[in-house]
């Protein structure tokens, strides 16, 4: 049977549905015919449909990694305990990128995705910044398809070394007109610095742009860039840490889209070297959480909404001990859920088909097993998610009605390749500036 044609039933979980009007239920069922939610109830009864049992079960909308390097995935933990911005950047874009083949590309789309995909991440954006020929972009493209997972990938010219000058904007005209439909599951968006030249070339193509954006020196620019008009939904900024009172106020009135990244601004001494899920929220905004890369740490979203989780609290605990009268309330386990999901799927463009648990949008969703002695007794569905569960607890993802790990196991996806693939070529980079390393 086709996806178009079928009916999956999903009987008995716990549902957390990220939609206000249908809220959560303990126990309930969902409908998915072809590729959309049909239907969400407390109990469904229908005949020819594939039934999932999911008592003891929770089901979530997938996770969104709203800001992921995907191209750096075969790169893990080759600096587990770096410290600051510029150790990495030497290390990885003036050393290890610049030897980048379109192969290598792929096999470190390959793995992140799958890897996505296994913890839970139904989407991710793809700030792809070593994209040195069209080669390397169809490389990047071909993994990502190759998974089935639903993305945003972002283009970029690379920070350092030789590449494909005519990708820039010719080659990305091409590829939008050539791998992009309205129908996939990959978007496309463009991944620049903060340019207006940049910027027009995704605005004449009519895709989003994603800017990494913190500082005083940035924060400087935004007046200039409002009263040119320049700024708008389809600007999404990273990470945003060091920003004025100002610069939050200007993005807001604009309505500029913004990932935090709890892990990575720590780790990476990102101006104030804390995630600006606080100052977001504080200005009426709707921040997506990113987990950046994996060259210092892993790239699940249960993590990092534990980090967030113990961050805010501890600041926002800080601030109240130290008399401030307007230090922020707790934050709650629901609105990381649904940063992680919801915000997240919003950011990236899939907010209309994705993100929440809502009939007539896709089915992107996923089932965490409670039955597993980490995670019983759940007697809080939300808390479980957020503060327990781990990648051996997801049982079931789903993208787009497709099943892509069922019984706890990826579908479709050749371990034993991507490890042989993931390794050699490491071993390539690192020969390679090895080689040039002794030159010098």
């Amino acid at each position: 049977m086709s996806i178009s044609n079928q009916r999956i039933l999903i009987k008995g979980a716990t549902i957390l549905s990220m939609d206000k009007n249908i809220g959560n239920l303990p126990s309930g069922d969902v409908l998915i015919e072809g590729t959309k939610i049909k239907a969400v109830e407390t109990e469904i009864n229908i005949e020819n449909a594939q039934v999932i049992q999911a008592e003891g079960m929770i089901l979530s909308p997938g996770f969104t990694d709203a800001h992921r390097h995907a191209w750096q995935g075969s790169l893990r933990r080759l600096m587990p305990d770096v410290s600051d911005l510029m150790s990495y950047v030497e290390e990885i874009h003036f050393g290890l990128a610049l030897y980048y083949r379109p192969e290598d590309i792929h096999i470190g789309n390959l793995l992140t995705a799958w890897s996505a995909i296994d913890y839970g991440i139904t989407g991710m954006i793809d700030a792809s910044h070593n994209t040195r020929s069209y080669e390397h972009a169809e490389a990047a493209l071909d993994a990502l398809e190759a998974t089935g997972i639903r993305a945003l990938y972002a283009p970029a010219f690379p920070l350092g070394g030789e590449w494909e000058q005519s990708f820039w904007p010719a080659g990305l005209e091409r590829l939008h007109k050539k791998r992009f439909s309205s129908e996939g599951l990959i978007k496309m968006g463009v991944f620049t610095h903060i340019s207006t030249n940049g910027w027009d070339v995704a605005r004449h193509l009519g895709v989003p742009m994603i800017t990494e954006f913190l500082g005083k020196e940035l924060s400087a620019s935004l007046k200039g860039l409002q009263a040119e008009g320049k700024l708008g939904p389809d600007n999404i900024f990273n990470h945003c840490t060091g920003l004025t009172p100002e610069a939050w106020k200007i993005m807001a009135d604009c309505g500029v889209k913004v990932t935090v990244d709890p892990r990575s601004d720590a780790q990476y001494g990102l101006e104030e070297g804390v995630f600006a899920y606080q100052h977001a929220i504080d200005h009426g905004m709707r921040p997506g959480i990113g987990t950046d890369l994996e060259t210092a740490y892993g790239g699940d979203m249960f993590t990092e909404m534990r980090v967030a989780f113990a961050l805010q609290r501890a600041f926002a605990q800080n601030r109240k001990y130290n008399g401030d009268a307007k230090a922020p309330a707790p934050v709650t386990s629901k609105a990381l859920l649904e940063a992680a999901t919801l915000h997240g799927a919003e950011i990236a463009g899939f907010g209309q088909v994705a993100g929440s648990i809502t009939p007539g949008k896709a089915a992107d969703l996923i089932l965490i097993d409670t039955n597993a002695i980490n995670l019983f007794p759940s007697n809080d569905a939300i808390g479980t998610v957020v503060h327990a569960a781990d990648r051996s607890n997801v049982d079931t993802v789903m993208v787009n009605g497709k099943i892509l790990k069922s019984d706890g196991k990826l579908i479709g996806a050749d371990l034993d390749y991507l490890k042989e693939r993931a390794q050699s070529s490491v071993q390539y980079l690192l020969e390679k500036q090895n080689d040039f390393n002794r030159v010098k």
